[in-house]
């Protein structure tokens, strides 16, 4: 099984086109208060992990027919956590390099 990955410039550039994108950052809550991608939902980890134990989600429904992007801080959280998902049927796409790639992306526009 292969899981898409996605850029963080082409993940900026999709999000200024407006594309209604689903981005799933599994990071827990004091990380994801901390700095997130504004259009960017907060499902913890353990939640997703729960989901392989109990084969549902309770906390957050999440849309099957429409591409999710997840995130965490550099990408190994959200490969497992897309891992779970793509297993349960969910279009799932990982940000390569998580939140971490993010910010250097967003940064290095600014100084241009």
């Amino acid at each position: 099984m292969t899981i898409n990955k996605i850029t963080p410039k082409e993940l900026h550039e999709r999000l200024q086109g407006e594309e209604k994108l689903v981005l799933l950052d599994v990071r827990d809550e004091e990380k994801y208060n901390q700095f997130h991608i504004e259009e960017s939902r907060n499902v913890p980890k353990a939640v997703i992990f729960g989901l392989k134990e109990s084969g549902e989600i309770t906390q957050q429904s999440l849309p099957k027919g429409q591409e999710m992007i997840v995130t965490c801080t550099t990408g190994n959280s959200a490969t497992k956590c897309a891992q779970i998902l793509d297993a349960y049927n969910y279009k799932v796409t990982v940000l390569d390099g998580g939140i971490t790639a993010w910010k250097a992306y967003i940064s290095s526009l600014r100084n241009e």
